[in-house]
């Protein structure tokens, strides 16, 4: 068995001043500032190309106080930020990282629009749960994968070399210094890189089966939806390492993915006035809860699925992101004139579903607390099978304001840092604390902290 951290090599075949482990959007945010503080930067990525879970999800990251959300009108500060993510976890975050976080969001993107060229915008047409302010920021396709590539556009643009194939698997060690990693190589050979600063982006654990099943059972039936990579290298590393691991139950779910295609579906179609409703073509759940919550209620009912409801206006809206459109492409959305005819083709009871669309309150609280104001659902009828799944863990690594990798008596690693899925974020002990983009906030904000830290340490 190859060990998780041990002492370093008599010498390294590759020596460099920051190396980064991995090339999701913590890494390349990372790597796009230590360039940027003057740094020699080394990016190892296990895939042929970097992704990671950026590139599964929308790509959208929450931010205020940004030029882009002045431009669309909106008042918005870091202080109510903040509050709206404790609000979300039931105040179970640690509130100088939620403070941290809230406060570097707007700079950041900021800084990826007007330094590097990212084209942000705000989602101004369609709120998300636990949002009051319309505060998250995407690329025009809203697709994770076309943040990933803008990114690394970035880097190959300060020549920063990012290296793919390469997957570490030994971390070297000499007292609480970090000193490089090992490496396997496509081919199986292994290749040592020694650093003088450590950032850790690789992965979180959804991928690992069996820490799933000990850590987040409620979630273990749930398809597995995040990026393969994420095995939990990470968490193992730093058990090693003496480290202290925080909110390992914490998870983002997704209760809306089209089965059996295996297609995102945004949660735009509920938050604009669609429900769910199950085998049985009945509402189960206050579906105004968010769709991590989703993944667990879906998963309760009849052969753990569920249908999306909707109409082609909230349909017209949803087609800003590429996954829905490849959901349409492929036939997993369907459309018809009436409620008969879209229940007979999606396979539930007519007549329930009428009953139930049609108790929806125009506008009012409906018996499962939910609040529904503005259009009814109209013909055309939209709807799609669904199933809840497991998109990326929360827990991980605890961190400082620096996002340096603590130990479990609470010093700090000296140049060891941690983000992205590698991290602790902001989501409370258990799933229902995920608040929309909490992955990709705690993935650019913890990145370019750690990225911009000196060589020498905080």
């Amino acid at each position: 068995m190859t060990e998780l951290v041990t002492a370093p090599p008599a010498a390294f075949d590759i020596d460099c001043e920051t190396l980064i482990i991995g090339a999701g959007a913590c890494g390349l945010v990372a790597a796009l500032a230590a360039h940027e503080a003057g740094q020699e930067v080394l990016v190892i990525e296990a895939d042929a190309v970097p992704s990671g879970s950026t590139a599964l999800s929308a790509g959208l990251i929450p931010a205020a106080g940004t030029a882009q959300q002045r431009g669309a009108g909106i008042d918005d500060t870091a202080e109510i930020f903040a509050q709206d993510i404790q609000d979300k976890a039931h105040n179970e975050n640690d509130q100088g990282l939620v403070d941290l976080l809230a406060q570097n969001a707007g700079p950041v993107i900021d800084w990826l629009t007007e330094t590097h060229g990212l084209p942000f915008s705000v989602v101004t047409n369609f709120d998300y749960p636990g949002h009051s302010r319309r505060r998250m920021h995407g690329l025009p396709t809203r697709a994770g994968s076309e943040l990933i590539n803008a990114l690394r556009a970035a880097c190959e643009a300060q020549g920063i070399d990012v290296i793919c194939g390469r997957r570490a698997a030994t971390l070297f060690r000499d007292g609480d210094e970090m000193c490089g990693v090992a490496v396997t190589r496509p081919d199986g050979g292994v290749e040592t890189l020694g650093c003088k600063k450590l950032i850790l982006a690789s992965n979180g654990f959804g991928g690992n089966r069996k820490l799933v099943s000990k850590y987040m059972p409620q979630i273990d039936d749930g398809i597995w939806f995040g990026h393969d990579g994420n095995q939990g290298e990470a968490m193992l590393w730093g058990e090693a390492l003496g480290a202290s691991l925080k909110h390992l139950g914490a998870y983002q779910g997704h209760g809306n993915v089209a089965h059996p295609h295996g297609i995102l579906i945004t949660w735009a179609v509920i938050t604009q006035g669609g429900v769910q409703v199950n085998r049985d073509g009945k509402r189960f759940w206050n579906e105004a809860q968010g769709y991590s919550e989703a993944a667990r209620a879906v998963l309760s009912q009849p052969g753990g699925e569920a249908f999306a409801i909707f109409d082609s206006r909230i349909a017209a809206i949803a087609a800003q992101f590429e996954d829905f459109k490849q959901a349409q492409s492929v036939g997993a959305i369907r459309s018809h004139d009436t409620l008969d005819g879209l229940a007979d083709d999606l396979g539930v009871p007519a007549g329930a579903l009428t009953k139930t669309i049609g108790d929806i309150p125009d506008d009012g609280t409906d018996a499962f607390g939910r609040v529904f104001s503005g259009t009814r659902l109209q013909a055309p009828y939209c709807g799609v099978r669904v199933t809840g799944a497991l998109f990326h863990t929360q827990g991980g690594l605890e961190i400082n304001e620096h996002a340096q990798v603590l130990s479990v008596e609470g010093t700090a690693f000296p140049n060891l840092y941690a983000g992205g899925g590698a991290a602790c974020g902001v989501s409370g002990k258990a799933d229902s604390g995920y608040l929309s983009g909490n992955g990709l906030l705690s993935a650019v904000v913890l990145g370019r902290l750690a990225g911009s830290t000196p060589l020498s340490g905080a």
